[in-house]
């Protein structure tokens, strides 16, 4: 908590939840505009989700923030019955640490971190070949992280329940973090 202007004290998390829907050159206007294949080939439309607080991240089987998986599980457990999912998108741009196949990647992260919340075919989330739901993400203007490129895996975008934008954390904040979760509450209602 921060105190503003003449004295008042503001919740972050209040304040990113009541945010007017962002509008942005050239993007969809949200995340339930867009299908991708889940690890299993499958399309899988993100208005599926619509209704619901999602946590996208940016995921690598290899890396240093990998422990973070038990930490997204778990926030997926304990949210799915408010209305609560994490995705997972494997991505193997920073230091290749994401160089398994679909099933490879299924196998790791159900057998090593029992990962039941759905995971995405690998995609790229920077450059020429950036998914297009990550332009769409990493346009919108957003805290506490701002827009831009991804920095590293486990990047984690909140999306509200009408599949638009609210907030961005950066890979080192870990599912556990208490703004991350604040934040999360605040989109639940």
């Amino acid at each position: 908590m921060a105190a503003r202007g003449r004295g008042k004290v503001y919740c972050a998390a209040k304040a990113l939840a009541a945010r007017p829907e962002p509008h942005y050159e050239g993007a969809m206007a949200s995340v339930h505009d867009f299908t991708l294949n889940t690890l299993d080939g499958q399309p899988k439309a993100l208005a599926d989700y619509s209704g619901q607080v999602l946590l996208l991240v940016n995921v690598a089987s290899q890396c240093g923030l990998t422990p973070q998986y038990s930490g997204l599980e778990a926030l997926h457990e304990a949210l799915a019955p408010r209305g609560f999912a994490v995705l997972g998108f494997p991505c193997n741009q920073f230091g290749a640490q994401e160089p398994g196949t679909a099933e490879e990647i299924k196998t790791f992260c159900s057998t090593r971190y029992g990962v039941t919340f759905p995971m995405f075919e690998k995609l790229e989330v920077n450059g020429a070949g950036r998914s297009p739901l990550y332009t769409h993400l990493t346009q919108a203007p957003t805290a506490p992280d701002g827009p831009g490129d991804i920095s590293w895996n486990f990047a984690k975008f909140l999306v509200g329940k009408d599949g638009r934008v609210l907030a961005r954390f950066s890979p080192r904040t870990p599912p556990e973090a208490p703004e991350l979760r604040a934040a999360i509450d605040a989109a639940l209602g």
